[in-house]
């Protein structure tokens, strides 16, 4: 089966990237992720935050700045000066109106690949900050993905699927995926299925039958693996890797990162500690 390749890299040339996600002051996730893990391997970040928050939601006590004013302006810049994207990657939003602002980012970048980690929740809800206005906002960036990467909840949310919990069958993985593209998405990766003490990453495009991306799973949980994998998985994707060894990579390389994290202090709360990790991504250009 032939496998889906969505960027083919010249050696000299560095790709971009606007990275539309929020920025936390404490906890590795989102912006704190996605911008050392893509410049790694040789990735241009051009950071669009969606919100600024002291730490990530986990926490209990935490501050919010929802930034949808600023960024039609900040864009508008982006314009003047005649920035170029060869990616949009969006992920968690502050707003249901900031999908508007990435929709007018594709319309300005139609050449540049639409790459969607639609961040909502785990384990079966929602994250504190978002609403059910958002998810049905959130719902609009699906039929233009070039690549969509939800976890298990995000995909029940946007199917409107029930949510049976992380260790679901193949056919049940199935429901959803077909689900997600005929929503209209060009290739899926669904994140995070448990089963057989493995992680199981699930791999389909429009033209592909289900393909999988197997890691060994921890006996632990740690807050930000979703980030880090979906910016691995992008990283690999400009490395010019097919979409199944770009969900292998990722899967591989928040496997090793969580080894590493255990041995920080706060690591349950914090989050995954991505940066003795970094060298995997450098070795991608070699």
């Amino acid at each position: 089966m032939p496998e889906t390749t969505l960027y083919q890299r010249s050696n000299n040339y560095i790709p971009r990237i606007a990275a539309v996600h929020d920025m936390c002051g404490y906890g590795n996730c989102s912006l704190t992720a996605a911008i050392p893990v893509l410049s790694a391997a040789g990735i241009d970040v051009l950071p669009v935050p969606t919100a600024l928050f002291s730490s990530h939601t986990l926490y209990e006590d935490f501050v919010m700045l929802d930034t949808t004013d600023f960024l039609w302006n900040y864009l508008e810049m982006w314009k003047k000066i005649k920035v170029d994207l060869d990616g949009v990657y969006s992920g968690f939003l502050g707003s249901a109106q900031q999908v508007e602002i990435i929709q007018s980012l594709y319309k300005s970048y139609d050449h540049a690949l639409r790459l969607v980690d639609p961040v909502m929740g785990d384990a079966g809800k929602m994250y504190p900050t978002y609403t059910q206005e958002m998810v049905d906002a959130t719902k609009g960036l699906v039929k233009d993905a070039d690549l969509l990467m939800p976890n298990l909840t995000e995909a029940s949310l946007l199917t409107e699927l029930e949510y049976k919990g992380q260790e679901i069958s193949d056919d049940e993985v199935k429901v959803y995926m077909d689900a997600l593209l005929e929503m209209g998405a060009k290739n899926v990766i669904i994140k995070g299925i448990v089963r057989d003490k493995q992680i199981i990453n699930f791999v389909q495009s429009a033209n592909s039958e289900l393909q999988k991306a197997p890691h060994k799973a921890h006996d632990f949980y740690i807050h930000g693996t979703g980030d880090l994998f979906a910016s691995s998985a992008i990283a690999a994707i400009y490395a010019g890797k097919s979409v199944l060894e770009a969900a292998q990579f990722a899967g591989n390389l928040v496997y090793e990162a969580m080894i590493e994290t255990k041995d920080q202090p706060e690591y349950d709360m914090r989050g995954v500690s991505h940066e003795k990790s970094l060298h995997l991504l450098v070795d991608l250009l070699k």
